[in-house]
Order: C-alpha cells, then sequence, then structure tokens
C-alpha cells in the first residue's frame, strides 16, 4: 500500500494535483475537503463536534484503506508547521499505513500568494469544495490562516526518505503529478 499525503497551503492545488496523480495511477483521492464538506452539512468544521466527525471520518477510512487490497490512498491536508498536533497528526496516520507494511510518500507544493488567490476562485475547487463556494469568506480565511501560521516548511525540516517539495506556481497539475511519479517510482 502507497501512502501519499499531499500537503501545502490553502489553494496551492493540492486537490488538483490529486486528481491528476489519481488519474494517471488509479490511487483513491481522499482530499481533506471530503470529510469536511459532508460534516459542515451538519456542524461547522470549527466546533468541536464538527471536528470529532472529521477526525472520525478520517481515522476509520485510513484503517480501513490501510488493511485492503487497494494499491495506494492519496491524502490533502494543510500542514501546520508551527502546530505540534499537525506534526503529531502526520506521524499518526503515517503509522497506520506503515504498521501493516506500507509506504508513505510526503509531498509537500508551494505557490505564490497571488497564485494561490487566484486559484481560490477556479471553477474546479468550486465544484469540489463546497465550503469554499462563499468566495469571501475563503479569501478571508486564506489570508488569516497565512498570517497566522507556518503553512510550508524550512529546507531541511522534513527528514522522511520520501519526501519532495515542488513549487508548483508555474506548473500544470499533470506535470506535477508526472514529477511525484517520476520521483517515487509509482
Amino acid at each position: 500500500m502507497k501512502f501519499i499525503i499531499i500537503f501545502g497551503p490553502q489553494a496551492v492545488g493540492k486537490m488538483t494535483v490529486g486528481q491528476s496523480l489519481s488519474a494517471q495511477t488509479n490511487y483513491k483521492l481522499f482530499h481533506n475537503h471530503m470529510s469536511i464538506d459532508f460534516v459542515s452539512q451538519f456542524f461547522d468544521y470549527g466546533t468541536p463536534s464538527g471536528k470529532r466527525l472529521v477526525s472520525l471520518i478520517r481515522q476509520e477510512l485510513f484503517e480501513e484503506v490501510s488493511k485492503s487490497e487497494l494499491e495506494g490512498l492519496i491524502f490533502t491536508f494543510v500542514w501546520g508547521f508551527d502546530l505540534k498536533s499537525d506534526w503529531d497528526y502526520i506521524e499518526q496516520i503515517s503509522e497506520i499505513f506503515e504498521s501493516k507494511g506500507g509506504t508513505v510518500y510526503l509531498v509537500e507544493l508551494e505557490a505564490d500568494y497571488e497564485e494561490r488567490l487566484a486559484r481560490n476562485r477556479t471553477e474546479n475547487r468550486l465544484l469540489h469544495k463546497p465550503t469554499k463556494r462563499n468566495i469571501e469568506k475563503s479569501e478571508r480565511d486564506l489570508m488569516n490562516t497565512n498570517q497566522k501560521h507556518r503553512l510550508n516548511s524550512y529546507p531541511g525540516e522534513i527528514t522522511k526518505k520520501n519526501y519532495i517539495r515542488i513549487n508548483n506556481t508555474f506548473m500544470n497539475p499533470d506535470d506535477v503529478a508526472k514529477t511525484i511519479i517520476n520521483e517515487f517510482k509509482l
């Protein structure tokens, strides 16, 4: 089992790259908003109930997939590098797969802030992420999170063997996916 975690700031292109990677590898894509948007129909993600339910859905899905015959799973995540809880979460979900013989691949995406603001309004993003359709709120959240947290790693901070960092400001998602496939020989 291959578990690929694509992470980076909001609107960097994680889901879109994940869609392309999924199409090119036949690995399943579980982008982070699949759980967030489902739960948000009942509870706001910022509430204790919303966070608990999103966490439960992800945990249960990871546990089942890690025991399955699926060849690979792609997961997207906004990793706050200044938050110990996010570091712990990445370790925890990685361990689910590694404990069953799986291999974890870390893919960090970065893009210029202005490009991310433009991507925040793309048709594909809005189609697949209902909670992002309120553009003003989504942009405010993007700006606030960008100021409040460090959403890309420092050089050398991630020391895992299967790690790649890609600046995809001027790359299309298919080329980013091909870069990932080539780097990890997927």
